[in-house]
């Protein structure tokens, strides 16, 4: 005989379980809910027989299915490489300057290059290769190392100022003014001078400014401004700043220069790579 009471309201048995006046209804689960239970239970018996499921020593249980993602990936992926019908070998055995004159190789290398770029360049480019401060727009025509698509090729592969590769494009500008080889009012006239060459707010040429220029800055820059590729030294001359055109800017970059590293990466992607990299680069519209 049950000693549990029954509930005078509901006319159901209580469980026993009472707190602070409170009691407990033996209320039974609706059976389509314990079919349901009942199911899974059956269902996850089943998928683990079926499915790699038990981890082992040193492996797992395989499944009566045999099923692996693993071996999946593996196929894709050899699905993959076959679908590129060599053309990666072709990438590897022609050289960088070569291939934009075969289109199918131009296009399946800037289709790779695209990718590459997203991974390992848009951090710092941003996706589109816009740039920002301090890091440069590879859509226009302004180069720092130049812009033909084997000056671009050499420039992904060594880096700029990279301590990991012994042939980086290297360049350093003078601290003019932390270094004491200009004082304050010859950076104030110099910087007027480079303003001018731009028509910056608040430049202003000048005899002083141009001679302070070709005894500082013409050996890098070029004479007239234009720059000099070949030294990494950047025009002067056009609305394309690296760290913002104005003459505050230009003062600052005088006084205490600012200077990126970019990573060398033909010894971390190898050769083939940076050749994808390289037309793609190039064909965002700004190569020389």
């Amino acid at each position: 005989m049950s000693t549990h009471e029954i509930d005078d309201l509901t006319g159901t048995q209580t469980t026993g379980h009472e707190w602070d006046g409170i009691k407990e209804l033996n209320t039974p689960l609706p059976r389509w809910w314990l079919w349901t239970f009942y199911g899974c239970i059956l269902f996850s018996i089943g998928y683990t027989i079926a499915y790699p499921a038990w981890p082992l020593i040193s492996s797992a249980t395989t499944g009566v299915l045999g099923f692996s993602t693993r071996a999946n990936l593996d196929a894709d992926l050899a699905a993959a490489k076959a679908a590129q019908g060599g053309l990666l070998e072709q990438v590897a055995a022609t050289p960088i300057e070569e291939i934009p004159a075969n289109a199918d190789l131009a296009r399946f290398a800037t289709a790779g290059g695209k990718s590459l770029f997203k991974v390992y360049c848009s951090q710092c480019h941003g996706t589109g290769a816009a740039g920002s401060v301090g890091y440069p727009n590879l859509n226009d025509d302004e180069w720092i190392w130049g812009g033909s698509i084997d000056q671009i090729h050499t420039t992904i592969t060594h880096g700029a100022r990279s301590d990991a590769d012994p042939d980086t494009r290297y360049n350093i500008m003078p601290n003019f003014g932390a270094d004491q080889v200009l004082d304050s009012a010859q950076i104030d006239t110099v910087a007027k001078q480079v303003a001018s060459l731009s028509g910056i707010e608040g430049g202003a040429a000048s005899d002083e400014g141009a001679t302070i220029f070709a005894e500082n800055c013409a050996a890098c820059h070029g004479e007239a401004g234009e720059g000099m590729a070949d030294l990494g030294g950047p025009s002067l001359t056009d609305q394309v700043w690296l760290y913002q055109g104005s003459l505050e800017a230009i003062k600052a970059q005088i006084n205490q220069a600012r200077h990126g590293v970019m990573p060398a990466w033909g010894a971390r992607l190898g050769d083939t790579a940076v050749k994808q990299l390289a037309v793609y680069v190039h064909s965002l519209g700004g190569g020389q």
